[in-house]
């Protein structure tokens, strides 16, 4: 079986993001890779001094994720799964 990454969340991906938050359990992986996206751009913009268009607490808004507990998984998820399994 052939790994093939993208950034899509379908079995057989690299990316894990718990699907559901652990408090609420509202679904927050939906919102994930929107938010690593535009959280990129923002972040980008701050490394070059320049005016973000927009803030993480605006990203957030926008896809929906109004409880803090659902904004907390998104927020302190780190992806580590490549560097604790390097081999294919």
């Amino acid at each position: 079986m052939e790994h093939v990454k993208n950034d899509r969340s379908r079995i057989g991906d690299i990316l894990i993001i718990p699907v559901r938050c652990f408090s609420c359990g509202n679904v927050v992986s939906q919102a994930y890779e929107e938010y690593k996206k535009r959280f990129i751009v923002y972040q980008n913009a701050i490394d070059a001094e320049e005016e973000p268009k927009e803030t993480p607490k605006q990203i957030l808004d926008d896809l929906g994720v109004e409880r803090y507990c659902c904004r907390r998984m998104i927020v302190s998820h780190v992806d580590l799964l490549e560097d604790a399994a390097p081999y294919e």
